[in-house]
This record gives C-alpha cells, sequence and structure tokens, in this order.
C-alpha cells in the first residue's frame, strides 16, 4: 500500500471510530482514580485491547500495561507510544452526563483523552500491521502527576528492554491550543522540578525576652532574601530558572517565639548542570546564615523530573508528519514550560518526543486550564490524536 493511500486510510479510520473514542474518554472521566491506584482503569484498558486482539501484559508499576503490536514485514527497530492514565484530587464542577463518579477525584489534566487516543490509535495500527516490521509497544503508564512517578517505575521494570525501544512518543493536552492542531519544541521543553524543605532551627521562647530565644522567624527571613538575592543573581541569562518559596510553618503567636521554622518551595530549570549548583546553593546558603544567626538548619532537596528534551532531528521529522497529516496551518512551534512531566524519564534515555494536542473550543466553552475543576476537551480533538499518533508510529517503521 502507498503512503498516501495508507495516510487517507488513517484519517478515514479515525473519523469513524470517533464516536467509540468518545465513549472510552468519558468512560474513563467517570472512573478517575490516583496515581498507582488505577485498577477500574487498568481493567477497562485490557479489556479493549483484548477486543483488538493486542497482546499484552499488565501488572508494570503496580497497575500499568504494555501492549505489543508486532508488524509482519519482517525485523525492524521498536517504538513506544505512551499515554499516563491516573488522574487528580480535585472535585469536578462540571455538570456532565459523564462527570467524575469517584469523589474528590477527577481527571483535570485530560490523562483520560491520553488513553483514549492511545486505544484509538493501536486499533488503526493493529489493522496496518501487514504494512510495517519492527515492534510497536504500548506504554500506559500510571501516576504521572504524583513524584517520584510511574515513567520511572516502569523504565526500571525494564519496558525499555526486550526489544529494545529506539524511540517513545508521548502527546498532551493543550487547553491553550485549538482543537485540530498540534505543537511541539524541539530540545529543552519541559523544566526540571525540584521540592525544596529547609526546617530552621533557633530557641523558642517569651517574645519580650529577646536574650533567652533564638528566633527562627528571623533566621528564616534572612534566608529567603538571600537565596533570592543569589539565586537571581547567579542563574544563567540563557536558562530560564524559577526559584520560589510558597509556605512558612511558625507555629507561634504574636509574643511566642517557636522553636523552628519550616520552609517550602520549588526549584524549576532548564540545566541539569545549574540544577545540581543551585542545589549547593541553597544548602550553603541556608546553612551559613542559620550558624551566623546561631541557629541550625537542616535543607532537603527531594530531587524530581529532570529535563525534558526533545530530539532535536526526531522532532523535526515529527514536525513534517504533522504538517503532511494535519496541514501546516494546524501545526504550531511552542516555548519552553515551566510546568514538568515525567514523560521526561523516557527522554533522558532514549531519543524522544512529546508533543501537544489542541482541545480548546471557545465557542463551546472549553477554555479551562489544566488542573481546574472546570477543565474539559473538545472531544473532536480525540481524531486528531488518534490519527497523529497512527501516522507517525507507521512511519516511523516503514
Amino acid at each position: 500500500m502507498q503512503s498516501t493511500e495508507i495516510k487517507e486510510k488513517i484519517k478515514n479510520l479515525s473519523e469513524s471510530n470517533l464516536q467509540e473514542l468518545i465513549d472510552i474518554r468519558r468512560h474513563l472521566h467517570k472512573i478517575p482514580e490516583l496515581g498507582f491506584e488505577e485498577n477500574q482503569t487498568a481493567v477497562f484498558i485490557e479489556k479493549k485491547l483484548s477486543e483488538y486482539n493486542i497482546p499484552y501484559k499488565t501488572g508494570i508499576a503496580k497497575t500499568g500495561i504494555v501492549g505489543t503490536i508486532a508488524g509482519t514485514k519482517g525485523d525492524g527497530k521498536t517504538i513506544a507510544l505512551r499515554a499516563d492514565m491516573d488522574a487528580l484530587p480535585i472535585i469536578e464542577e462540571n455538570d456532565l452526563d459523564y462527570k467524575s463518579g469517584n469523589a474528590g477525584v477527577m481527571h483535570a489534566c485530560g490523562h483520560d483523552a491520553h488513553m483514549a487516543c492511545l486505544l484509538g490509535a493501536a486499533k488503526i495500527l493493529n489493522e496496518f500491521k501487514n504494512e510495517f516490521g519492527g515492534t510497536i509497544k504500548l506504554f500506559f503508564q500510571p501516576s504521572e502527576e504524583n513524584f517520584p512517578g510511574g515513567a520511572l517505575a516502569m523504565i526500571d521494570e525494564g519496558v525499555l528492554e526486550n526489544p529494545e525501544v529506539k524511540n517513545v512518543f508521548g502527546q498532551h493536552v493543550l487547553p491553550q491550543l485549538d482543537a485540530g492542531k498540534i505543537g511541539l519544541k524541539p530540545g529543552n521543553y519541559m523544566a526540571s522540578t525540584d521540592e525544596i524543605y529547609i526546617t530552621v532551627k533557633g530557641k523558642g521562647g517569651h517574645a519580650a525576652t529577646p536574650e533567652l530565644y533564638i528566633n527562627p522567624v528571623m533566621i528564616a527571613a534572612e534566608i529567603l532574601v538571600e537565596l533570592d538575592k543569589e539565586f537571581k543573581k547567579n542563574k544563567p541569562s540563557e536558562c530560564p530558572s524559577v526559584l520560589a518559596f510558597g509556605r512558612i510553618r511558625g507555629e507561634g503567636r504574636t509574643n511566642i517565639i517557636p522553636d523552628e521554622v519550616k520552609i517550602e518551595g520549588t526549584l524549576r530549570t532548564f540545566s541539569e548542570g545549574w540544577r545540581a549548583e543551585a542545589h549547593e546553593m541553597i544548602i550553603n546558603i541556608a546553612d551559613s546564615i542559620s550558624k551566623k544567626m546561631n541557629g541550625k538548619c537542616d535543607v532537603h532537596i527531594a530531587k524530581g523530573y529532570p529535563v525534558l528534551v526533545n530530539d532535536d532531528q526526531l522532532t523535526a521529522n515529527v514536525k513534517q508528519l504533522a504538517i503532511d497529516f494535519l496541514g501546516k496551518e494546524n501545526v504550531v512551534d511552542l516555548e519552553m514550560r515551566m510546568t514538568a512531566e515525567d514523560f521526561a524519564y523516557f527522554s533522558q534515555k532514549v531519543p524522544s518526543c512529546f508533543y501537544r494536542l489542541g482541545i480548546r473550543n471557545e465557542k463551546k466553552g472549553i477554555i479551562s486550564n489544566l488542573h481546574t475543576s472546570t477543565f474539559n476537551i473538545d472531544e473532536s480533538s480525540l481524531q486528531t490524536g488518534a490519527g497523529l499518533m497512527s501516522w507517525i508510529a507507521i512511519n516511523q517503521l516503514k
């Protein structure tokens, strides 16, 4: 079958399968589950893969699933397509027939759409397995939302091996992009993310007797001011970075000085080298100021997701395929984002591409941002997502 024929058939299949994809997405939306608890979700995905006659393995990183589509045209490379499965601890405010049925949990980040698109692509690609060689792995990944994330757990359990995966592709909904469009950025795309926990220790007492206490509130204030100054002075001009603190807790009163103060914040950057330097800077400044002011401190840095790097050549290839499939007017160049994604672990292991799927429709009032209680998608985007993912995959294995 010629490439043009394959493309048109994929377009036709993604269009004819749209209602099924909508039904899949709505079912998943009604049964949202938190990270590593996606049991009902996994059972449903297993059922659909069985229906499509696609072999799979379950119990990967607790609730993850890996499906396999083997081409019949001889040996070839192995690629992987990834969708995340988990939801968020958010109370849904949408008035929908398929509103979340699990109290306090909601698919507010579009992972229901990601799974529907991957199942749609799986169904299409399985019909084309006589047109390519090599293997397509389907990664249904648990717990993207909660550090350390399900991607790392799946990698540790060998999903990139036997056969060895050469490239991983993932897509994520983007409410700022209209349905029917996709967006990409080669190179550094999403930031690393670390959580900063500083415990400042002093000596509590009555506020009226300063000679008898060491005030950890003042030590914490000095640390925050100095960290802000030094971070801004030292961060590389070519590397967007953020160091921000959003929580301070000192359990004192107007006339009670506490024994300790806890500070919590985040560090985000696009350079693994500067990231390591910033860790040292935070530790050194907090320690030196605490000692200078006769206190002590403990610094704990929970090292989170790494920088998500889209392989330049692979992303250029995906962009051209997207233009060919959707039209140039529907393919958008994106800027770097300070948000983080555990797909980054895949991108650190093998050349990968993580692109964005438009879901916005202002006429329908579908404009809410990710991680909000009114988040929703224009479901026509499922056709775009399943079709494009199929077109990308089959062109990697010709």
